[in-house]
């Protein structure tokens, strides 16, 4: 008789699909997405991720050590190309939980973010099904669904799939889908306080939510001391990846800056200039806040006049306009505009108007 090998399921990757719903029409910022993909490719920020910020003390059971990036190209059965997104797994007992991190980088919101969420997993079972990827009895693993989103506006999505469907006769109750995900709103969560200290992640989620280059400056000295084993070299050239391609351009915009492979060099260009960037930080910040309160407001006002259907489009657009002034002009556009079509198009309009303030300005 032939000997029952250990079940070690091959790993696969997620990647997201375009579907119904879904803000494929979104923009993503590509830089930002690979920054943070560059990041949560490291074990450390996901074992940092994992016991810092997931509730529960089932997450003491997790072999942190034994955790495993997936990788794999894959496309739907109707041969639809998904996007890669970040799927790691690891030992829970004598079992494999799989990870599934879903980061949002948009600063605004999806509303159908659960609908998404459970499209994926299902896609996700479907390769671990396709692959033979399946338990000794036969059965498929757990998931545990991670929404990172780093916009300033509060999260105000449902967190699971329920609520976004209309009540049914009790009879279908058992149909009734329940998918859920966990979500991380890590400015909020910075803004709270009481994060878990020497936590890489916690480090992240400040340097999000600071709002001046002195702050920074001291989670950046902190990033530095953690980082100075040999074996984080890795980790720590990827954080100055982001430092110097996402996050210190979006708060210095026209500052231009060098090539930066190193955590030391950032921190060094950093304390050497920021006396002098201190205020142009302030004044980005106090736009940015400026300029995330008016698409607010605008979405929330096309909800009142248009409907939910139309509310959610502008949403969409408004995130494309990255100047204050086009946004303050749509706020008496909307109250002119004589119905959704003449909004929608106004709101396009002022994308155009956007790119010709930001050329005129730099």
């Amino acid at each position: 008789m032939g000997v029952e090998m250990p079940w070690r399921p091959r790993c696969t990757r997620l990647a997201s699909m375009k579907t119904p719903g879904s803000t494929q029409h979104r923009r993503r910022d590509p830089t930002h997405d690979s920054g943070y993909k560059l990041l949560y490719s490291h074990a450390a920020m996901v074992r940092d991720l994992l016991r810092g910020f997931v509730p529960g003390a089932w997450v003491n059971a997790l072999d942190l050590s034994s955790l495993e990036r997936c990788s794999g190209t894959y496309v739907t059965d109707d041969l639809r190309d998904r996007a890669d997104d970040i799927i790691w797994r690891l030992r829970w007992g004598s079992d494999w939980l799989y990870v599934y991190l879903l980061i949002e980088f948009q600063s605004t919101i999806d509303p159908w973010m659960a609908v998404r969420i459970q499209t994926y997993l299902g896609l996700l079972y479907q390769d671990l099904i396709r692959a033979e990827s399946l338990s000794n009895s036969g059965r498929l693993p757990p998931v545990l669904p991670l929404v990172l989103y780093n916009g300033a506006s509060p999260w105000s999505a449902a967190e699971s799939l329920e609520p976004l469907i209309e009540p049914a006769p009790p009879a279908l109750d058992t149909y009734r889908p329940r998918q859920a995900y966990l979500l991380l709103d890590e400015q909020q969560l910075a803004k709270a306080g009481a994060l878990p200290e020497h936590n890489l992640c916690t480090a992240l989620f400040r340097l999000e939510a600071s709002r001046g280059a002195d702050e920074a400056l001291g989670i950046l000295r902190a990033l530095v001391d953690w980082l100075n084993a040999p074996e984080q070299t890795g980790l720590r050239r990827a954080f100055a990846v982001w430092f110097g391609r996402v996050f210190l351009p979006k708060r210095l915009p026209g500052v231009s800056m060098p090539p930066l492979n190193d955590l030391t060099e950032v921190y060094d260009m950093l304390a050497d200039n920021v006396e002098t960037w201190t205020d142009q930080w302030k004044r980005e910040g106090l736009e940015q806040g400026s300029r995330e309160a008016t698409r607010h407001l605008l979405t929330r006002q096309a909800r009142r006049r248009f409907g939910a259907t139309i509310a959610e489009q502008t949403e969409q657009l408004l995130a494309c306009i990255n100047t204050l002034q086009p946004l303050e002009e749509l706020g008496d556009q909307l109250l002119l505009s004589q119905d959704a079509a003449d909004w929608l198009l106004a709101v396009r309009q002022a994308i155009a108007d956007d790119a010709h303030w930001k050329s005129a300005s730099s």
